[in-house]
This record gives structure tokens, sequence and C-alpha cells, in this order.
């Protein structure tokens, strides 16, 4: 069975020209032009103003439909237009398919959806405007998965994931960062937090803390994971020196391999990843394609 990809062009209708806004469409233009085997790209269904209410405040959603107030249909730190309303509706909702398509299938599926886990309810932050995390998780378990993980391994915390579903008994979250920016207070219970700032520790506490949940006797009826690539030390937002291509693409093999040894079906994104002075275009494409690469393998 191929892993189901979702993606369509509105993804990539914002005015704003930037990494989250355009990275989707270069990715996708890579997958056709190099195919990976076993990958099959769906266009998904836009989330409605209703699913989205069900996650954030109303006078926030309304703001971003209507681009007013525009200081709040701002916050993500994008400027508002209309096609940029339509495109995170599209993004969010390739992250609730890809939840879905992985519930019922059993397996693995992914979204070229980012820009995502600092969004909180009454606000955007950080490049993120709508908590797609936050509301596949909801999704998925008015769809019947009892237990969900989130994983969040992007170069910096997830707060506005950690703000939406802290207290719910049926989520646990493994946040893994290399910077500050957005932390919180996690309980340690359903949610860690660990902030690397040695590489040479980082992929070992990414075993640790999967181990624990072995050791725990945890058990998933779906892995959410956000899969950033701006901990790599060539990214000038968030990248640590000493983490290179080879050690995300260690990092990738070993997060699908433990969803498989575990039978857990997971639903992936794209999370951070920002082209500057370091860190061109084709090797951003390349990183993101080592995500969707594993998820293909069987």
């Amino acid at each position: 069975m191929a892993t189901e990809i979702f993606y369509s062009k509105a993804y990539i209708e914002a005015g704003t020209d930037f990494d989250t806004t355009r990275k989707s469409g270069w990715i996708n233009d890579s997958l056709i032009a190099d195919p990976i085997e076993g990958i099959q790209v769906v266009a998904p269904t836009p989330l409605t103003v209703k699913q989205l209410c069900e996650v954030h405040s109303p006078v926030y959603v309304n703001a971003l439909r209507t681009g007013l107030p525009r200081e709040l249909a701002s916050s993500a730190g994008f400027g508002w237009d209309e096609g940029f309303f339509r495109a995170i509706c599209a993004s969010n909702g390739g992250v609730v398919a890809a939840a879905l398509s992985a519930l019922k299938s059993g397996g693995f599926a992914g979204s070229l959806s980012s820009g995502l886990h600092h969004a909180s309810y009454n606000s955007g932050n950080g490049f993120c405007a709508l908590n797609g995390l936050a509301i596949a998780a909801r999704a998925a378990y008015k769809a019947g998965a009892r237990k969900i993980l989130v994983l969040d391994l992007d170069a910096h915390c997830g707060g506005g994931t950690h703000d939406l579903l802290v207290g719910k008994e049926w989520v646990d979250s493994v946040d893994i960062s290399v910077c500050q920016m957005d932390s919180y207070a996690a309980d340690n219970q359903h949610f860690t937090l660990d902030i690397i700032h040695n590489p040479a520790s980082y992929l070992a506490r990414i075993a640790l803390r999967l181990k624990e949940l072995d050791d725990l006797d945890k058990s998933y009826d779906l892995v959410l994971y956000n899969s950033g690539m701006d901990a790599m030390e060539d990214c000038m937002i968030g990248g640590l020196k000493g983490l290179d291509f080879k050690t995300i693409a260690a990092r990738e093999e070993m997060v699908f391999s433990w969803a498989r040894e575990n039978k857990y079906p997971l639903a992936f994104v794209l999370a951070g990843g920002y082209t500057g002075a370091r860190l061109d275009e084709a090797t951003l494409v390349a990183l993101h394609r080592l995500t969707i690469a594993e998820s293909a393998r069987r």
C-alpha cells in the first residue's frame, strides 16, 4: 500500500514569499522530477471555519479569515492576504487528512505542511498561524484514537501545542529542541521537554525518550511527528553546530524504525527548515525528502 502524502497548490497561495509558505511546492516539484517509490500525493480537503474554531478562538479565526484586526491576522509573522487564509486552511487540512489516513491504514502518512506548533488558542506565533498538530490530534481522537503521541523534533519548543493539549489525558508529548524559543513547563508525565545544547547528546536523548515510552508500556493509536529540519547546523534559524545532514538522516531512520517496530500508525509534517547563507533550497528539499523516504520504506 502506498504512503499517502497530502499536498495541493493551495498550500502555496499565500502572498508572502518565505520558506514556510513555499517549500511544500519545492518538495512536490522534487517528487514529480525524482519520485520516491511507494509515495502517492493526494490533495486534502481544506479545513472549515467550524473546524478551526474547535481548537482556536473564534475571534482569532475570524481575524485570519477577514484580515481584521490586521495585527491579530498577521500575528504568525506573515502579511495577511486572502490567499494566506486559503493556504493555511488547505495545509492544516492536510495534517488532519494525514492523521486520519495513518489511523485508518495502520501505517504511515504525511502532509507537506509546516508552520504549526507555535500557534496557540488566541493568536499565531513564530511563522505558525494554525496549530494543525492540535487540530489533527482532536480529529483523530474523535475518530477513535484513544491515545496519541505528539513527537516534536523541531529546533524550537512547541509551546502552542502544549497550551492547546495540556491536561488532555489522551495525549502525550515528547518535545526535543535545540533552543529555548517557545519553551514551557513540562509535567514530565504526559509532556516532556528537552533542550539540547551538546550535539553529541542529540540522538542519544531521542533514543532515551523513545525507550522510556517503551519501558513504561505506553501504547499509541497514533503518533503525530513534527519533523523539523531547522535543528540542522546549516539552518540560520535554530541550527545547532554539529548536527549535520548525516545526523538528521539517522534521526529520521530512528523515529520511523521505532514506530514500525511498535506497529504505531504515524502521520508526519515538515515543520521548520529555512534557507539562508549556508542552506540552499536543494539541500532543504533533500532534508525533507529524508522523512518522506523513511515513511515509504518497507
